[in-house]
């Protein structure tokens, strides 16, 4: 496994048990990062995943999409976790463990 700095973000994860909607996480980015081929400037946003596809969401509403590989692990993350290494310009996002479920997505090429 690659070292790199652990980000770890007080996230909550919110939403209902909606059966016609995906659920929705809040993450907050401390500094501008990459996520796979997306730039995220430093702030608040929301995450939901579609089919292979993260959807971030900011503050203004202004949605990016980014593909993503997804995971699965033995037993459910209790919170919402961005992993993270240093770049050039900013931060790269490799890793994020949806609180509440099993699923982490990975962003690293």
């Amino acid at each position: 496994m690659k070292k790199g700095s652990l980000l770890l973000v007080s996230a909550l994860a919110f939403g209902g048990l909606s059966i016609a909607s995906a659920k929705s996480y809040d993450i907050a980015i401390d500094a501008n990062a990459m996520a796979g081929n997306t730039q995220l400037a430093k702030g608040t946003y929301t995450l939901k995943v579609k089919g292979d596809n993260a959807v971030f969401t900011n503050e203004n509403g202004n949605k990016t999409t980014t593909p993503v590989k997804i995971e699965y692990a033995a037993k459910k993350h209790e919170v919402t976790a961005v992993e993270s290494s240093k770049a050039n310009n900013g931060e790269k996002i490799q890793k994020i463990e949806l609180g509440g479920s099993t699923e982490t997505l990975d962003f690293s090429d």
